[in-house]
């Protein structure tokens, strides 16, 4: 089996990571990727990082994308951890806290107080990942009234200096 290289998501990769994400959210009943109305940034990811003053990263096997994460800062000085997927081939192999522990490296290095993340309540699997690692749940949600009807969790975690 090929070897995992994790990397900068470069424009390019759009095609491969929409995808891969649409791959994950297939997994789920009812959650739908309406790219161009819910995630044009999947477009140009390296350039919505950059115009975000965030960083994109993608984990890449055999040609083929097979996970992803991203983080925004935040006007508070949090950091937001965003698409964070990872393809059902490639789970169970610790990618997810490898990406998950690069995001956090980054908020360390830009002095975030904490790391906050939104995940669809559908997402079962991410959120035993989120609690394994330090992240806890906040008690309320969130409604996108998107596509796919997404309720959301809020986790967060606290970031020591």
């Amino acid at each position: 089996m090929d070897e995992v290289v994790i990397r900068s998501a470069r424009d390019e990769d759009s095609e491969k990571l929409i995808r891969m994400i649409d791959a994950v959210f297939a997994e789920h009943p009812g959650c739908i990727l309406d790219v161009d109305a819910e995630m044009p940034e999947l477009r140009a990811p390296a350039t919505a990082a950059k115009t975000d003053s965030g960083r994109w990263w993608v984990a890449e096997r055999g040609g083929q994308i097979v996970g992803s994460v991203a983080v925004v800062p935040e006007e508070n000085g949090n950091i937001e951890l965003k698409k964070l997927y990872v393809l059902q081939t490639a789970r169970r192999s610790g990618l997810g806290a490898q990406l998950l522990a690069l995001a956090e490296s980054e908020a360390r290095e830009r002095r975030a107080r904490a790391m906050v993340l939104w995940t669809d309540t559908r997402f079962r699997e991410a959120h035993k990942l989120y609690a394994k690692l330090g992240f806890v749940r906040a008690p309320r949600t969130r409604l996108l009234n998107d596509i796919s009807n997404s309720v959301e969790f809020r986790y967060s975690k606290e970031l020591t200096p």
